[in-house]
């Protein structure tokens, strides 16, 4: 793992550890390196409860229940399903938060309409959930880990942003 996910796996377990809150990961073609960030840090059995490597569409839709409608008119690489599969997995993994990745690594696979290099992240809560489109392709490694280091940062960005702060404390009065 480079330098950056390192930091970047710092800053998360700092929140999350703080605030008591649970994270988990439904992962396709990141194939669990965004997991493999989250556990970088010592103490992350506190807020990682766990993985779903949804590779196939059967698994989206068995373990992350993504219709299956929505993936035969859309495709699983698409912003739709990336949020689909951040649902499934807060429902799946009973987790506050779940961060997602679908999308095209290569060297083949893609299409006209999705070409190498295409990858959708989505993070969030059940209630609010943002998302990222990567479009470069740099070759398969290098796709993979630009989109996991870049889910970690959409992800941190999220937490910061909404002001995850530590597990609230009685009021004094």
């Amino acid at each position: 793992m480079d330098f950056e996910n390192k930091i970047l796996s710092r800053e998360v377990h700092q929140i999350l550890y703080e605030s008591g809150k649970t994270v988990g990961t439904a992962e396709s073609c990141t194939g669990g390196k965004i997991a493999e960030s989250l556990i970088a840090v010592p103490g992350a059995s506190t807020y990682f409860k766990g993985s779903v490597i949804s590779y196939t569409d059967e698994i989206k839709e068995k373990l992350l229940n993504v219709d299956h409608q929505l993936l035969e008119e859309k495709t699983a690489v698409c912003e739709e399903v990336a949020i689909a599969m951040v649902k499934g997995a807060i429902n799946t993994l009973n987790v506050d938060y779940a961060i997602a990745s679908t999308g095209v690594a290569g060297p083949g696979g893609g299409t006209k309409d999705n070409p190498v290099g295409t990858i959708w992240l989505a993070c969030g809560s059940s209630d609010e959930i943002i998302t990222c489109k990567l479009t470069n392709d740099f070759g398969r490694d290098i796709n993979i880990a630009i989109a996991s280091r870049r889910a970690m940062q959409l992800f941190l960005q999220y937490l910061t942003e909404r002001q995850v702060h530590k597990k609230s404390m009685p009021s004094e009065g």
